[in-house]
């Protein structure tokens, strides 16, 4: 498997963020959409698979095929560019803003979002025979998706507000685990099962993720849901991204940065043991 030890898989997250701010906006907004469209494309996968057994765990277990294709044909997501851009700055990387940072979050966005838009308008094509049927139980089911995650947390007020931004933060929790976890193997196959894992486990929980989002909820507009573009952004996009946001860069990126990269001076393990021998 080739597998790298924290301390290089560490610095190696310090590194990739440090070379995707210094990318020209045209790459970043090309790789951002390619990478919400094909996660957009595996939500899809992911449903239809869920219909089609009526088991919604096989979905889950299969979703992680479009983020290892993505990941291994260098799209960014902006749950990724979450951790790993902070992570220059924070060890003070030449040229490395907050400026920049925020500007890059921006392209990556609008690239993500159109990418996964476009997949919802071909997507409606295709459950609705050219918009001239009634969509399809996998259409029906995502439109159903999409009222449920936003209409349904407002019908809690406070409560489901909170819910929505937990299920963001442990979201990306588990999705930089992937983003990293490609980073501990030179070889494919060693990549992908480190991917695999903890994008399975995110889907299968029933979190929030940002650029998913971007497409569900397009798509079950699209589809019918009743709920409208305000509900999406007030009860689902905007506290899941400020979720993923946290999420990602405190539980994945700033640890292993901490312990990994600025790792704190070892006890002298000399002192000990003459210490042991003394007693």
């Amino acid at each position: 498997m080739s597998y790298l030890l924290p301390a290089e898989f560490a610095s190696k997250m310090v590194d990739a963020g440090e070379a995707k701010l210094h990318m020209s906006n045209r790459d970043a907004l090309i790789r951002a959409f390619m990478a919400g469209a094909i996660l957009a494309i595996a939500a899809v996968f992911a449903v239809t698979v869920a219909v089609q057994t009526g088991y919604p765990i096989i979905g889950a277990i299969l979703f992680p095929v479009g983020f290892s294709i993505l990941y291994l044909m260098g799209f960014d997501l902006l749950t990724g560019v979450f951790v790993l851009t902070p992570l220059a700055w924070i060890d003070k990387r030449p040229g490395v803003t907050i400026n920049r940072i925020l500007k890059h979050w921006g392209v990556v966005f609008i690239g993500n979002f159109a990418g996964a838009l476009t997949v919802a308008f071909l997507m409606a094509i295709v459950f609705t025979y050219g918009f001239s049927t009634a969509p399809s139980e996998v259409g029906r089911v995502i439109g159903e998706v999409g009222e449920g995650r936003t209409v349904g947390y407002k019908e809690y007020g406070a409560g489901g507000m909170a819910t929505i931004f937990i299920r963001g933060v442990l979201c990306n929790w588990m999705v930089s685990l992937g983003v990293v976890g490609a980073m501990i193997s030179t070889t494919v196959s060693g990549k992908v099962i480190a991917m695999w894992m903890p994008i399975m486990l995110f889907f299968a929980m029933g979190f929030e993720h940002s650029v998913v989002n971007m497409f569900l909820f397009p798509s079950g507009l699209i589809m019918g849901g009743n709920f409208s573009i305000m509900d999406y952004l007030i009860w689902n996009e905007i506290p899941v991204v400020l979720g993923n946001l946290i999420g990602g860069l405190s539980l994945t990126g700033l640890t292993l940065y901490t312990t990994h990269v600025r790792t704190a001076p070892q006890k002298n393990l000399h002192v000990g043991a003459a210490s042991q021998k003394a007693l």
